[in-house]
């Protein structure tokens, strides 16, 4: 066995960092400098939910599954997002939903009984997070989960899930969809809305799944209520960010954008996951400084430092050790070719 080192799974922060479509730019200024003052000082003005960050309960829902008042960051445990912890890599086409299969499957590719992963972090490697960006293929079209890898998550008692997208739901379950209050349904790279382009992609019953009213229609309210039922029972609405409530709703908290050398750490292998956000009194969230510590032995070899060249984010370069998000496009809008 080798030394143990630790391998940065994050994006780098800046005022230029890319940011949710509907979230503030961060503002970074000084107070003092080295010419005036001898010192340098700077404050930091941003939405706590920027770059790579934790999710706490109350970020998504007024109560949790057992009742209780859902709980800000200071009430979750020192050691909520940190422990042993474990990456699958996720094979799913581009604006996949993830579901119970391709986790199973995922597992099952590095022959790992999932009742393993009890109290354990996991850390999804869908592709993502060499896209990371301000751009359509990022946050428009991330492959990410719903309700089933949800309810997986639960049911294999996790303690933490760290995914390298831009959310822990896939985006259509968010309001840039037709969800929650703001229901941007924003422009698609096609010149159509991303729901008209979903439904031409995948079809009028998978874009149901994303839509509480086109669901009922589709398929009843009987079948909505057996999906979704335990959740609108919490004050939920179920098609909106259904993977967060379910998770955080049963205690399971959650990391956003994990990126940096994510792509050096093997599916299968135990690490030990390192973050931690601020002791933030009734803080809703925080970004945070996410590392695995890891046997050097056990590390991807051929995998190059992930280098950040575009503002901020190593978009699309080889030295970056980015993909590019006009290819993927390419990928998602000839899929039916």
């Amino acid at each position: 066995m080798g030394k143990t080192v630790f391998v940065d799974l994050t994006h780098p922060f800046s005022a230029e960092i890319p940011r949710w479509p509907y979230f503030d730019k961060p503002v970074i200024d000084n107070t003092h400098t080295m010419a005036k003052g001898g010192v340098l000082t700077q404050k930091i003005t941003c939405t706590m939910h920027t770059g790579t960050h934790c999710d706490a309960p109350r970020h998504v829902m007024e109560y949790e599954f057992d009742g209780r008042r859902a709980r800000y960051t200071h009430e979750m445990p020192i050691d909520a997002y940190t422990g042993e912890a474990v990456v699958l890599k996720i094979d799913i086409e581009p604006w996949g939903l993830i579901t119970d299969k391709h986790l199973d499957a995922a597992c099952a590719a590095v022959n790992l009984d999932p009742t393993t992963l009890k109290d354990k972090v996991v850390c999804l490697n869908t592709g993502m997070h060499r896209l990371f960006d301000d751009s359509k293929a990022y946050y428009h079209y991330a492959a990410g989960t719903g309700v089933e890898a949800g309810r997986w998550f639960v049911k294999y008692g996790v303690k933490c899930v760290a995914m390298d997208s831009q959310a822990l739901d896939h985006p259509m379950h968010t309001a840039m969809s037709l969800n929650g209050m703001t229901r941007m349904d924003l422009l698609g790279a096609t010149g159509k809305t991303i729901i008209e382009e979903y439904k031409e992609l995948f079809g009028e019953e998978a874009l149901a799944e994303f839509d509480k009213f086109e669901y009922i229609r589709i398929h009843g309210k009987e079948a909505y209520d057996a999906k979704f039922g335990d959740l609108e029972a919490i004050g939920c609405w179920g098609t909106w960010e259904p993977c967060h409530k379910m998770m955080l709703g049963h205690g399971i908290v959650g990391v956003e954008n994990l990126g940096g050398d994510l792509d050096k750490i093997p599916a299968g292998v135990t690490f030990r996951f390192n973050c931690f956000p601020l002791r933030w009194y009734m803080g809703d969230g925080s970004m945070a400084r996410c590392v695995a510590e890891i046997d050097e032995d056990l590390i991807n070899k051929d995998v190059p430092d992930r280098t950040y060249a575009y503002g901020g984010t190593g978009y699309g370069t080889a030295e970056g050790n980015g993909d590019s998000g006009l290819e993927y496009m390419q990928k998602l809008f000839n899929r039916n070719k």
